[in-house]
């Protein structure tokens, strides 16, 4: 039986943060099946619909985690006032999305705090 391991979730200034720690350094198949739901429950449940995945800790995601990055950002992009932003890609994620041009769909900050603060900022 294995342990489900779950990102940290936090609110900060009307800014819900999806925090992925070490342990989700890779996201492999058997993770992402782990954290599909959660993640995209939370992204229909918030109020507001402010919403930052904090990724420093990520080396690594294939397309699986790719579809849920697209199911959130159509999530928040559908509502009014909706807005989804990435923090902390490390760089091989990074190239991940701008090989994909996903940067230029999705907005990307340096760090989680440079995130909430453009979302609030609206």
């Amino acid at each position: 039986m294995s342990n489900t391991r779950a990102p940290e979730i936090t609110k900060e200034n009307d800014v819900t943060v999806i925090g992925f720690g070490p342990e989700f350094a890779n996201l492999d198949e058997p993770i992402i099946d782990e954290l599909r739901d959660v993640i995209l429950d939370l992204a229909s449940d918030v109020d507001p619909l402010l919403i930052v995945l904090d990724m420093s800790h990520i080396k690594f995601f294939g397309s699986s985690f790719i579809e849920i990055l697209f199911r959130i950002w159509n999530r928040t992009n559908l509502q009014e006032g909706g807005q989804f932003g990435i923090s902390g890609l490390t760089p091989y994620c990074k190239e991940v999305l701008e090989v994909t041009h996903l940067d230029q769909l999705w907005r990307l900050y340096e760090t989680r705090d440079e995130a909430i603060q453009a979302l609030t900022s609206k």
